[in-house]
């Protein structure tokens, strides 16, 4: 909190900073070093985990609108018996956004096949991720608690359906850090025709040091800007200014100011950023078969494929957490198929399958996804029921997310939906579940992992979530 709101409050340093004319700049600076060292320490350093664990860093494949699950990894052939027909009425009265439960239900357009020597079943959608569910752990009965995108895109991203509380990658960076003192620690790389309709609260920091919170990269060939220093302008020269100014930051800044800490540390890691962020996003360092294989050299796949490697050699050189949003702005570059279903999901799945692939392959190939945990998921799913008969509404009450690599057990289903894939059956699983099954799998407790906001300790699983552990190697 400001100063100002409390015109009578006076801290050590502002008894200094005014006695500073009175006994010299000498004296005062060898009654400051504490302060400025305090202010100069990493945020960001790496921190030990509660307890071994395979996975240190996560890519977040957020397919923003919610992909129909019965249409894409959750086959359902009593839809196809039972086609045109009403909603038995053993189900109750199913309300979503849009439609009333009184839409008659819709069987899947695409054919679902068993791959791998798993035998999961995968929709012809996915040819290339099907190629991979041997590494892959599918979990078919999350729910969450809005029919909304917003709210239920907070849930995920949050633990929470309002905005305002940290989200994901926020916690896992205040509870381990950073492997890399030169890039960002969380990024997030949004779609280039606009953010989710969650916009940046699912990002945010929330309540915790504003630090924590995911660094948006651009789309396009210079996802961070201002990279380069002025012309004429030497790395010596850069190095006095900032050091002067940060000086004059820790004379004025109260320990409990988080934005302030949060811009010392940003111009700190801004200046080492132009060493070693060029490295990082040039991507023209790269094999012609890596970008193939990303699908970097087809105009459908070029800008999430671009976008996949891009979180791959994030990875690699130690950022800790990084989201792909596939999806946002116009309604039209979204999963969200309220209508023609077979032209939005084949257009969506079209422009990532090759490059989601493609990660998983490249991960495996270098080693990486044993230390990687790639996340694929949505605010929810849909409906079995048609809404003006060729989409689907939004379901909240069962749908498919799944995992790889960082410890998860390859080639598993865990949980199902019943026989049209409306609701969860059987053990379902919340997003408190969720979360805890991802902090287990960085080796965090959920309940060591708080922070103390308004005299409440505060966690990301709130008042507790059950670590899947069927999803567990």
């Amino acid at each position: 909190m400001s100063r100002n709101h409390f015109s009578g409050a006076v801290t050590r340093r502002d008894v200094l900073a005014r006695a500073a004319h009175g006994f010299g700049s000498i004296a005062l600076a060898s009654l400051l070093p504490s302060a400025q060292a305090a202010a100069r320490a990493n945020p960001l350093a790496a921190k030990p985990a509660h307890f071994p664990a395979k996975a240190k860093s996560v890519i977040f494949l957020f397919m923003v609108g919610g992909p129909s699950h019965i249409d894409t990894f959750d086959p359902k052939p009593a839809l196809t018996k039972y086609n045109g027909q009403p909603l038995p009425p053993s189900y109750g009265t199913i309300v979503s956004q849009f439609t009333k439960g009184d839409t008659p239900l819709l069987a899947s357009p695409w054919k679902f096949a068993k791959h791998g020597q798993s035998g999961m079943d995968v929709s012809t959608l996915f040819p290339h991720t099907a190629k991979h569910v041997d590494d892959l752990c599918f979990v078919r009965s999350f729910y969450t608690d809005s029919t909304v995108h917003a709210p239920a895109m907070y849930h995920v991203n949050t633990g929470h359906i309002l905005m305002g509380y940290p989200s994901m990658g926020s916690w896992i960076t205040y509870g381990l850090g950073s492997e890399s003192d030169n890039l960002p620690a969380y990024v997030v790389m949004p779609q280039p025709e606009g953010t989710p309709e969650g916009g940046t609260p699912c990002w945010g920091a929330g309540f915790l040091p504003a630090v924590y919170q995911g660094t948006v990269f651009r789309p396009g060939a210079s996802p961070i800007l201002n990279l380069n220093p002025p012309k004429g302008v030497t790395p010596q020269r850069q190095r006095r200014t900032l050091d002067f100014l940060q000086s004059m930051n820790e004379l004025d800044t109260l320990d409990s100011d988080t934005e302030m800490a949060a811009r010392i540390s940003s111009y700190e890691l801004a200046f080492r950023m132009q060493s070693h962020a060029p490295d990082a996003v040039d991507l023209s360092k790269e094999t012609d078969a890596t970008k193939q294989l990303y699908g970097i050299d087809q105009k459908r796949t070029n800008e999430f494929g671009t976008r996949c490697l891009l979180a791959r050699r994030l990875v690699e050189r130690g950022t800790r957490f990084v989201q792909l949003y596939s999806g946002g702005g116009p309604v039209s570059v979204q999963w969200d198929a309220h209508s023609n279903l077979v032209e939005n999901h084949e257009k969506m799945c079209g422009m990532t399958d090759q490059p989601v692939a493609g990660l998983l392959a490249d991960l495996k190939q270098r080693g990486l996804l044993d230390s990687t945990l790639v996340i694929w998921g949505s605010e929810f799913g849909r409906l079995p029921m048609s809404q003006g008969g060729n989409g689907r509404d939004h379901n909240p009450h069962g749908f498919t997310m799944w995992m790889a690599g960082g410890g998860v057990k390859p080639g598993t289903v865990v949980g199902q939906t019943d026989e049209l894939g409306l609701k969860g059956e059987g053990a379902r699983y919340s997003m408190r579940d969720f979360h805890a099954t991802i902090l287990h799998l960085l080796g965090m407790d959920q309940n060591r992992l708080w922070f103390l906001h308004n005299g409440r300790n505060e966690k990301l699983t709130d008042f507790g979530g059950n670590v899947i552990k069927e999803v567990l190697a």
